[in-house]
């Protein structure tokens, strides 16, 4: 994994966050890969772990064996990339539920990279390739424009001391390079348990030209918050938060 950051420029004014120099799409956690896991990555890796690499990547690449800037591979199945799925838990059910997507999927923490291979194994999934870089990176040198059916953020670390804020994934320039790289009628789909964020979220998608929110006209009680679309699960995690009384905020928004 590199530890080279992306470097952005500030975010605007209205955010009321000024966007830090340098952004990545995740923080270094400590943890151990499990002896399960170890033996997944070795097993099925070879398979599923995609190398990062400089340079633009047709869409139906990924999943055809080779993924070299430049190879020609027609894109024959919807592409849905993810940006932290944490130990996969909901990956795997997810792909499991929409066998007729692909998903590319991006997390830096060894112990979940191993954890979703070993659900791979384990579930005979065949529509998860893992690039264990920083997404934001992944974004600005592989993902060509027009290229995603779906973007999936699950749960991005809130960042809870105001003074972190900025840290925050979710911030303007990070929404337009995705907005770009959406196929018209493609979506970007956030999901929250921290209301500020779920907050700043709105305001932040809301104001991206190249997106509309699909849940006002269909569901304007919730404020410009979607129902959990059926294809998201709910965690372990999740339940147990429910069950303290915590809430929940997806956002669906569309590409124009």
């Amino acid at each position: 994994m590199s530890d080279t950051p992306t470097t952005e420029p500030n975010a605007p004014a209205s955010t009321g966050v000024s966007h830090p120099k340098t952004i990545r799409s995740f923080v270094r956690r400590t943890g151990r890969t499990t002896s399960g896991q170890a033996k997944a990555v070795a097993e099925i890796g070879p398979r599923f772990l995609l190398p990062y690499q400089a340079g633009h990547v047709e869409p139906g690449a990924f999943f055809a064996g080779s993924v070299q800037s430049g190879t020609k591979v027609a894109a024959s199945r919807p592409l849905i990339f993810e940006i932290g799925f944490g130990m996969g838990e909901a990956t795997a059910l997810i792909a499991a539920q929409l066998p007729e997507k692909d998903f590319l999927c991006c997390e830096v923490h060894p112990p979940g990279v191993g954890a979703l291979l070993k659900r791979i194994a384990e579930q005979q999934l065949t529509n998860i390739r893992i690039i264990a870089h920083d997404a934001v990176e992944v974004i600005d040198q592989m993902l060509p424009e027009q290229s995603l059916d779906g973007v999936h953020i699950f749960f991005p670390d809130p960042w809870h001391k105001k003074r972190h804020n900025k840290r925050r994934l979710l911030q303007a320039p990070l929404i337009a390079r995705l907005a770009a790289r959406l196929n018209v009628g493609g979506y970007l789909h956030c999901a929250t348990d921290w209301q500020p964020y779920a907050e700043q979220m709105l305001q932040l998608l809301s104001a991206e030209p190249r997106l509309k929110n699909a849940a006002l006209a269909s569901h304007p009680e919730l404020g410009g918050y979607a129902p959990k679309p059926h294809y998201r699960p709910l965690t372990k995690f999740e339940k147990r938060g429910l069950k303290l009384g915590h809430g929940v905020w997806d956002l669906v928004f569309e590409r124009v």
